[in-house]
């Protein structure tokens, strides 16, 4: 490493300040850009983990305008902040969020750690956000690495490795800790990220206008559209949901997810998940279907969606039932007025669901 130190030295200050400059010129202008405060930049990481920022501006944004301090999201209920975090999807990153800003609150009089080991120690922060909020907030020259730079430096540097491997992880991070500028760890890092966001994208890059062209090896080479290298995952495992959305009196019920799996603590509708799909009339004679379809109902429609998760395929089926009469409904559900249902956050694909009833005019 010490040779690669020596050779490399007047290249890696060249790439950075190539990348600076590029970035004072065409960054773009983000509210947690202009800020040092380790609050508001530490809600927009979180909030753009897995999540593209034209989308992650309005929740950040809504987030900031309803709580404006760490203290005040710490005061929230998690139902709230999920609710908020409703469409964003991957709600352990909302969770966390809540239980960090607690755990400020109380264990550290509001304030965030100023150092990246102890931001580390937080509830959800992990590496990539401790180094956020380090470099960002606190100038501390701490590399930081997300999908963003991961491309960028393979390409730079022609990597082979896998970025998703242990090994590929301790090599990019040899690699980010070489090219960073002590001086200003905050920009360059700020400029590595908006460089893969907006030039070395995953298709398409422009490398005919990129500043870096003359410096990158995968160009030189004509492997640009092979980097990064990645090693292959898992197929994607297939599950069946069955939904019942029984009405009764202008009321439904709900449930709070509690199950160590997907959607925990959101509310659902009454659900059967069942290893392949099955028919209407098989699954209301399940448990615990049968407590809740009686004989008197009335099947008024079904409506099927897919729904895509990280590892996941879900394929979503809802029933709508109307009764005259009130259904065994036991402990674990909650009676909700038709009307509030807007008030509880659920799973996107619920919301959906029920947003296609109303355009239709059906419910």
């Amino acid at each position: 490493m010490t040779i690669f130190i020596i050779i490399e030295q007047k290249k890696r200050v060249m790439i950075s300040t190539l990348l600076i400059k590029w970035y004072e010129i065409n960054k773009r202008n983000l509210p947690w850009r202009n800020t040092r405060s380790p609050y508001n930049i530490w809600l927009s990481e979180i909030i753009l983990q897995q999540t593209r920022v034209n989308q992650g501006l309005d929740y950040y944004n809504k987030f900031v305008e309803r709580f404006p301090s760490i203290k005040d999201l710490a005061d929230a209920s998690i139902d709230e902040v999920l609710k908020m975090w409703q469409g964003l999807g991957y709600y352990t990153r909302a969770r966390n969020l809540h239980i960090t800003a607690i755990s400020v609150v109380e264990d550290h009089g509001g304030e965030f750690p100023s150092t990246y080991d102890q931001l580390a120690k937080l509830k959800g922060v992990g590496q990539y956000t401790a180094a956020a909020l380090a470099s960002f907030a606190f100038k501390q020259a701490v590399p930081l690495i997300d999908g963003n730079v991961y491309r960028v430096i393979s390409r730079l540097f022609d990597i082979e490795t896998s970025v998703n491997t242990s090994a590929g992880r301790r090599l990019f991070l040899r690699y980010a800790e070489d090219l960073l500028n002590k001086d200003e760890p905050d920009i360059h890092n700020q400029a590595m990220m908006e460089f893969g966001a907006i030039v070395c994208l995953p298709r398409n890059p422009g490398c005919s206008s990129c500043v870096l062209s003359a410096h990158c090896l995968a160009l030189k080479h004509n492997t640009v559209h092979l980097r990064p290298v990645k090693k292959s995952r898992l197929q994607n495992r297939t599950r069946y949901f069955n939904y019942l959305y029984i009405i009764c009196n202008d009321v439904t019920w709900l449930k709070k997810r509690a199950e160590n799996d997907i959607w925990n603590s959101l509310y659902e509708l009454p659900m059967i998940e069942t290893p392949f799909q099955e028919e209407f009339g098989t699954l209301v004679k399940m448990d615990p279907w049968n407590q809740f379809v009686r004989s008197t109902f009335s099947l008024i429609e079904t409506t099927a969606y897919t729904h895509k998760l990280s590892h996941q395929l879900l394929r979503c089926r809802f029933f709508l039932v109307k009764s005259d009469s009130m259904p065994d409904a036991w402990n674990d559900f909650t009676v909700i007025p038709v009307t509030e249902l807007n008030k509880y956050a659920v799973p996107r694909v619920i919301e959906r669901y029920w947003d296609d009833l109303r355009n239709r005019g059906i419910a």
